[in-house]
């Protein structure tokens, strides 16, 4: 029976280092791997270049890794509302690569498959095309985007079992799914951590091929982005 469930989140990120590329889970606030994020800034790496959609907000997610310099290079499709991410960007004390979100969650994809790259039209006559190949398909020009390499991807999920098969939950399956097996590494953390076979195979988002190691999480915030109500009428 494969298990590749780990007992500590020191062991599921042994090997990682100073310089290495990363890839994260998450959208916003929702389907943040926070066991591995934490555990990263106790290490406290140094001139890492993360990939993800965004980089949370200023005291969570991928926040607090700027809020210590731990990122060297960022490879997000939006700023969001983290202040300590726009202000880095701006002083240019941080590299950021800026790329259209439906190309980033592909190269993503792309790597998970062993694609090297494809076209797509996204980004053709602007800054995002600048210094790469582009060609005509079908009367519609296409700008040549390289899959990602990366050392490790670190995953979030709500179910998943000790042979790796994960079930996400709402949005909270974003980018998690096409970062399985997108990296050298892929470590997965999960809510609910089940003995192999418990899960319903049809309710399976990502088999255990695509995950190398795998933890039970805890701790876990249920953060919201924005709250908006209606105001309180006497």
């Amino acid at each position: 029976m494969i298990n590749r469930r780990v007992n500590s989140i020191a062991e599921a990120l042994e090997g990682v280092s100073d310089g290495m590329t990363f890839m994260l889970g998450g959208f916003g606030l929702s389907g943040i791997p926070e066991n591995a994020i934490a555990h990263l800034v106790e290490l406290n790496l140094k001139e890492l270049t993360c990939i993800s959609n965004n980089a949370g907000v200023d005291d969570f997610g991928l926040g607090l890794l700027l809020q210590k310099k731990q990122i060297k290079k960022m490879i997000s499709s939006y700023v969001g509302e983290n202040d300590e991410f726009e202000r880095q960007m701006l002083n240019g004390e941080l590299d950021v690569e800026l790329i259209p979100q439906g190309t980033l969650a592909e190269r993503c994809r792309a790597a998970q498959a062993g694609i090297p790259a494809f076209y797509t039209p996204a980004g053709y006559g602007t800054e995002v095309a600048q210094g790469k190949e582009t060609r005509e398909f079908n009367g519609k020009m296409h700008v040549l985007e390289h899959a990602f390499k990366a050392d490790f991807a670190f995953i979030k999920a709500w179910k998943g079992d000790e042979a790796g098969n994960l079930i996400f939950k709402g949005t909270a399956r974003n980018f998690n799914p096409n970062m399985c097996g997108a990296a050298n590494i892929t470590i997965a953390e999960v809510e609910e951590l089940l003995p192999a076979g418990s899960l319903d195979p049809n309710q399976i988002h990502i088999p255990g091929i695509f995950v190398n190691r795998i933890i039970q999480g805890k701790d876990y915030e249920k953060r919201i982005e924005q709250r908006t109500v209606r105001e309180k009428k006497d």
